[in-house]
C-alpha cells in the first residue's frame, strides 16, 4: 500500500509517496505531473524487492513552491534528490526520472555518482551540454515559437494554464500521447494565441489516463503552474552552471526508454543522439528501448513494458 508523508530537505518540505522495503528507488516525475504519474510502478517494483519513493518535486503538488525563480536550478533539483536519499536514511539509491525528472536523474548520476547505484531516464535522453544556451538556440531555430521560450516568459503560460486547469491537463496529456492522431510535430506555440489554442480537446480520455487520474492531477496544481514553469526559466542558467562538466558523461549503470511517438524524441538533434548513445555512454546496459506507438507519457501509457525493463535493469545492477 502506498503511504504518504513529508520530509524536510534543503530548506524545503517535500511530499513523498512510498511503498515497499529493500534497496531505495527514487522516482522523479516531469511536467505537468506529480508523484501520481508513477502509480503503475509502486506495486511491481515493491513486489520485486525495492523500496519505492516518489516525491512531488519542488514547485509541484503538496511540496513547497519557493517564490524565487533561482531556487529551481539544476543544482537545487539534484540537491533535493541527494537530500532525500539522506533523509530516508539511505547511503545510495537507484534514480529513475521521466520528462524533467530524467535530467534531474541524469545529473544526479553525473554530479554524485557515489550516491547512485543506477540511473534510468524515460523520454529525455542523457545530458550532453551544447555549445550555446538552450533557450537562445531554440529561439534562433524557431523564431521564439518553441515552447521552452514561451514558458520562459514570466507570468504568461502561468495565466493561460491556470485559467482552466482541468482542460489544460486534458489537452496536454492527449496531444503528447501515442493516441493523438497525425504525425509527431515540434511543440511550437503562437506567442499571441498561446499554446492551448492549437491543441484539440479530446471527447474522451484514453484508457491509461482516467477521469479519476485527471482529478488527482488537477488537484495537485491547485497552487498554479508557476513553480513548475520556473524549471524552464532556469534552462540557460543551468547551461552556465554546468560548464565544468562540459564533455562529461554519465558512467553509472544506465537505462534509457522512449516512445517512437514522443515529441521529445523528435527534438532537433535528439534522434541522432539516441542513435549514438551506446557509443557515448559506457554504463548503458542495453540499447535505448524504443516503445512502438508510445507517446510522451512513457510509464503511464506502457506500464507493463516499462516495469519489465526497470525491474530487469534494477535487479541486474
Amino acid at each position: 500500500m502506498v503511504e504518504h508523508r513529508s520530509v524536510d530537505v534543503n530548506g524545503v518540505r517535500l511530499h513523498i509517496a512510498e511503498q515497499g522495503e529493500g534497496p531505495l528507488v527514487v522516482l522523479l516525475h516531469g511536467f505537468p505531473e506529480s508523484w501520481h504519474s508513477w502509480r503503475h510502478q509502486f506495486g511491481p517494483l515493491s513486489e520485486a524487492g525495492f523500496r519505492v519513493v516518489a516525491p512531488d518535486q519542488r514547485g509541484y503538488g503538496r511540496s513547497d513552491h519557493p517564490d524565487d525563480v533561482g531556487a529551481y536550478s539544476i543544482f537545487h533539483l539534484v540537491g533535493d534528490v541527494v537530500g532525500l536519499i539522506r533523509a530516508l536514511g539511505e547511503e545510495q539509491a537507484y534514480v529513475v526520472g521521466h520528462d524533467w525528472g530524467a535530467p534531474v536523474a541524469w545529473h544526479t548520476a553525473l554530479l554524485r555518482p557515489d550516491l547512485v547505484r543506477g540511473v534510468a531516464g524515460l523520454s529525455v535522453p542523457p545530458p550532453f551540454r551544447g555549445d550555446v544556451p538552450p533557450l537562445a538556440a531554440m529561439d534562433e531555430r524557431f523564431g521564439g515559437r518553441f515552447y521552452w521560450n514561451y514558458f520562459a516568459r514570466p507570468g504568461v503560460a502561468d495565466a493561460e494554464f491556470a485559467a482552466d486547469t482541468r482542460t489544460t491537463l486534458r489537452k496536454f496529456f492527449h496531444s503528447a500521447s501515442g493516441d493523438a492522431p497525425g504525425t509527431v510535430q515540434q511543440p511550437l506555440v503562437d506567442p499571441e494565441r498561446g499554446w492551448l489554442a492549437s491543441m484539440p480537446d479530446p471527447e474522451s480520455l484514453p484508457e491509461w489516463f482516467t477521469e479519476d487520474d485527471l482529478d488527482v492531477l488537477a488537484e495537485s496544481f491547485s497552487k498554479g503552474f508557476t513553480g513548475a514553469l520556473n524549471w524552464y526559466r532556469n534552462l540557460d542558467r543551468n547551461w552556465e552552471l554546468t560548464a565544468p562538466w562540459q564533455g562529461a558523461v554519465v558512467t553509472r549503470p544506465a537505462l534509457y526508454v522512449y516512445g517512437d511517438r514522443d515529441p521529445v524524441a523528435a527534438f532537433p538533434g535528439t534522434p541522432e543522439l539516441i542513435e549514438r548513445l551506446p557509443g557515448l555512454m559506457p554504463g548503458l546496459r542495453r540499447r535505448p528501448l524504443e516503445l512502438a506507438g508510445c507517446g510522451h507519457w512513457t510509464q503511464q501509457e506502457r506500464p507493463a513494458e516499462v516495469n519489465e525493463a526497470l525491474i530487469d535493469f534494477l535487479t541486474g545492477c
